[in-house]
């Protein structure tokens, strides 16, 4: 038999992702942006044993999953949050049940919006509405409005910046606690002392306030581009009405069902977990898991997936599989594993990171020494290089602008643009891409699928239904013997699709005695009958088992349709030939002529023989000469890695089952895959509609959110790289810089945002 496409069983060797029991979710406590996010995921993906991490801002929760073979520990993980500065506590079943934290002031930022906006806005009013700020009554009414702000408000950033100090580090915390208590605590020095100057309370209310409200809308954003994955959280029904041995109807929790139970479905309620139709016939919407939108029907012994719309028909259903082991949960695990991603790009945000806040604090203290021993130069210099500017635009005194002005610096250079530039764009693609049935693994996948400039697909499954049938039948000595029951037989206990279709052509009536089955992988099928050889497979192996095949118009004309043409032989004698024929997938010639429209180098790759691969191939629009015939299962990862080696950057489109040694070597495996295929994790992206009318649409959002990530990473920097030099010089006063701080996450989240509702 020919070099076939799905040559091994259904264990392809790709690891199996963690069962429930496999997973610890834990409460975080200092989560406050997602710097911190991205510093508590590195912590625990360090640890030995960790499968995968999801550590979500809203609410802040992290979710280890561990690997088979290793033993869970909370103790573990609780230590490793804290060496990173965090608290932890491990959540019970009954807890993860609830996704939604209750409100608490001291739990999320609504306290910090709603008293700091309300103090902030007072004094505002009062110092540049009504011209206060120099009354002394009105400095020590001051004081009182700022001080329950500072004490509470500033709590949360304070213990932030107290947890990374201990452990010798620092983060943005740390700049929001310095530039706060600098313009509080000069102003507090000031009022105590009698000073007569301009007291900063204000600035240090807006501070915390602007911060605050720049956080709590990072959580309710970061939870929006999220709501893709909350609403397949949501598909599953809580409740089933499982039946007993005498029909009768009984309602439980899901989680009460087990594999082999029975359960009733009516028309309009949703499947509650993966199981096989027993009874009726009805038609089932399975948009969440392919994207399509049309109904598949089903009846007796077709598969049903959890999360799935029963429309006009009362179904039976056997259990089949429950919890994180059905097709839903395991697109969730997929889609939360992207999201919490990273991509290479993110990289150098981080090393900027690293030394941002110690280089920012050394900045700041310059500034504070320049302004405070040099005022009349700082003056001067900053009126020379921004002429609009005037004196009277600075603090009054050497003192004040010092501390005003390193305030702006620690507090305009907050990071948290940076932090947030790659997470949110990825999370925003990948729940746009699963909306549309496509699953991308990780943030590397998407960077990955913009420089690639060669596509090669698998034939049977991919291009092709791989729905094969046997088109006709050739007998050497017709009426000899029963080829066909012979073929039927040898075929029947094979899994290939080529042998299930002559298995199919010809029931078997009559058991003639088969000894010492093999299945040759890639090659064919032999045994032994009556004390000889018989064997099934491709001419090329046929012949090199020493089997005589003359040249005959039947192969060449069935060949030239694109047919596979298997012999069956016994002993050097050829018996008969099989002509078996599959159809092209709809729109492959369309999306083929788009790929090479864009540049890509399309190839083909198959286990059939040229002359049928290369009629396939001209069908597609695949010229000749990017056609790689009679390749074998193993040899597809050789050619992947020979195309490397010529400088291409290589995406394997494969069904994802055995053809997870070409996807894990491509730079970028895409698997065209079924829901019962989602757990294989080979491929960089899987499409769960066989359609490959998607792999455009996948590569396109993919490219998308890659263009996202580096708009974002650029405004990030060029925020600071702006920000910084002008408020050392002066010009942005710390109420301008929490504002501009502030305003550089809404236009990253921003940005992120547009590919939710990106069309292709």
């Amino acid at each position: 038999m020919p070099a076939m496409t799905c040559g091994c069983d259904n264990d392809c060797g790709s690891p199996r992702l963690a069962s429930p029991a496999d997973a610890t979710d834990f409460s975080v406590t200092g989560l406050n942006c997602q710097n911190c996010v991205r510093k508590a995921t590195a912590a625990l993906e360090a640890l030995p044993g960790v499968a995968s991490v999801v550590v979500t801002l809203a609410p802040p929760r992290a979710n280890v999953r561990w690997q088979p073979e290793a033993k869970p520990s909370a103790e573990t993980i609780v230590r490793a949050l804290a060496a990173a500065g965090f608290e932890a506590r491990p959540n019970h079943q009954s807890t993860r049940a609830n996704r939604q934290s209750l409100w608490s002031p001291l739990a999320g930022w609504q306290f910090n919006v709603v008293l700091g906006s309300t103090v902030m806005l007072l004094l505002m009013l009062s110092e540049w509405g009504f011209r206060l700020g120099m009354e002394q009554w009105f400095q020590w009414t001051a004081f009182a409005l700022a001080l329950p702000v500072q004490a509470l408000c500033g709590a949360r950033f304070y213990v932030g910046a107290w947890r990374q100090l201990k452990i010798g580090s620092s983060n943005m915390d740390t700049l929001v606690a310095l530039g706060s208590t600098t313009a509080f605590g000069f102003s507090t020095w000031a009022l105590f002392t009698g000073w007569s100057g301009h007291l900063y309370y204000m600035e240090a209310v807006a501070i915390i306030s602007l911060i605050s409200v720049g956080h709590w809308l990072e959580s309710r954003m970061s939870a929006r581009a999220a709501d893709a994955l909350q609403a397949l959280l949501n598909l599953a029904p809580p409740v089933a009405r499982r039946l007993d041995d005498s029909g009768a109807e009984t309602e439980i929790a899901v989680a009460e069902l087990k594999p082999g139970d029975h359960v009733a479905l009516r028309p309009g309620e949703r499947v509650p977990v993966d199981g096989e139709v027993l009874e009726g016939q009805s038609a089932v919407e399975e948009a969440m898991l392919t994207g399509e939108s049309l109904p598949v029907e089903k009846s007796p012994g077709a598969k049903l997936y959890g999360g799935t719309l029963n429309q006009n028909g009362r179904l039976v259903l056997r259990v089949t599989a429950t919890g994180d082991a059905t097709a839903l949960a395991q697109i969730i695990a997929v889609v939360q594993r992207a999201q919490s991603s990273r991509a290479q790009l993110q990289k150098l945000g981080d090393q900027v990171s690293a030394v941002f806040v110690p280089v920012v604090v050394l900045v700041a203290l310059g500034t504070g020494l320049w302004w405070g021993l040099a005022y009349e130069s700082a003056v001067r210099t900053a009126t020379t290089l921004l002429p609009f500017l005037r004196p009277e635009h600075f603090p009054a005194s050497p003192l004040a602008a010092a501390f005003i002005h390193a305030a702006g610096v620690l507090i305009v250079a907050c990071p948290c643009a940076m932090g947030l530039a790659t997470p949110v764009a990825i999370m925003a693609g990948v729940n746009a891409a699963a909306r549309r049935g496509i699953l991308i693994r990780d943030g590397e996948a998407l960077e990955k699928s913009g420089r690639i400039t060669a596509m090669l697909f698998d034939k049977t499954g991919t291009i092709t239904e791989g729905k094969l049938a046997v088109a006709a039948v050739f007998e050497v000595k017709p009426g000899a013997l029963p080829v066909k029951q012979l073929a039927a037989l040898l075929a029947a206990p094979s899994n290939h699709p080529l042998s299930r279709a002559i298995a199919a052509h010809r029931a078997v009536t009559s058991q003639p005695s088969l000894a010492h089955w093999r299945e040759m992988r890639g090659l064919g099928i032999e045994a032994t009958s009556e004390g000889e050889i018989v064997r099934l497979g491709s001419f090329r192996w046929l012949t090199q088992s020493g089997v005589n095949i003359a040249d005959n118009s039947f192969t060449s004309e069935w060949m030239a349709q694109g047919a596979t043409v298997l012999g069956l032989a016994r002993g050097s004698e050829l018996l008969a030939l099989f002509a078996l024929r599959d159809q092209l997938k709809p729109r492959a010639v369309e999306v083929i002529s788009g790929l090479q429209r864009q540049g890509k180098n399309v190839c083909l790759v198959t286990g059939d023989n040229l002359q049928t691969a290369v009629a396939i191939a001209a069908q597609v629009g695949i010229p000749r000469e990017n056609v790689f015939a009679e390749i074998q299962p193993e040899q597809k990862a050789e050619l992947v890695q020979r195309l490397q080696n010529c400088g291409q950057r290589v995406a394997f489109v494969g069904d994802g089952i055995n053809d997870a040694p070409a996807l894990a070597q491509a730079d970028l495996g895409i698997a065209v895959a079924r829901a019962s295929d989602v757990a294989r994790e080979a491929a960089d992206i899987i499409l769960l509609q066989s359609d490959i009318q998607a792999i455009p649409n996948a590569l396109g959002l993919a490219q998308a959110t890659l263009r996202t990530i580096r708009q974002n990473l650029f405004w990030a920097f060029f925020y600071n790289a702006a920000a910084v030099p002008l408020t050392v010089l002066g010009l942005l006063s710390p109420v301008l810089c929490a504002a501009a701080m502030g305003l550089s996450d809404l236009l990253v989240i921003g940005n992120a945002l547009r590919l939710r509702s990106r069309r292709s």
